[in-house]
């Protein structure tokens, strides 16, 4: 099985030995993302404002595979803070419809540049 890469330049530059995703198969897998904008910061206004940023992103990598949020059906989310659980939830109703994708939820001690929320996904190819 060949993997291809997928990158966006919409989106900052990575800060790390990592592509934004990566097809094989019949799966693409996107790497996690944080609220960082175009010129690589993380945005400010917290949980709701950096989940907003997140779907931008995913969105950018999204269509430069060719797919949509329609075509995810997996999502994981990893919240620095269990109690923004509701705000991020009301966030990404807006990118999905049912049936939603499979999803997991983590808290974990600490993400990227302090980032409140990150978010990867697994897409049908």
């Amino acid at each position: 099985m060949s993997l291809h890469a997928i990158l966006s330049d919409k989106l900052s530059p990575l800060v790390g030995p990592f592509s934004q995703a990566v097809r094989a198969g019949d799966f693409l897998f996107l790497s996690g993302q944080v609220g960082l904008d175009a010129s690589g910061r993380l945005v400010d206004g917290g949980i709701t404002a950096q989940a907003e940023q997140i779907f931008t992103n995913l969105a950018a990598v999204l269509d430069a595979a060719g797919k949509s949020f329609a075509d995810v059906v997996r999502a994981g989310v990893f919240l620095a803070d269990m109690g923004d659980f509701a705000a991020l939830n009301a966030v990404y109703a807006k990118h999905f419809d049912e049936p939603y994708p499979a999803r997991t939820t983590v808290a974990v001690a600490a993400l990227p540049l302090g980032a409140a929320v990150e978010i990867d996904l697994v897409v049908k190819a």
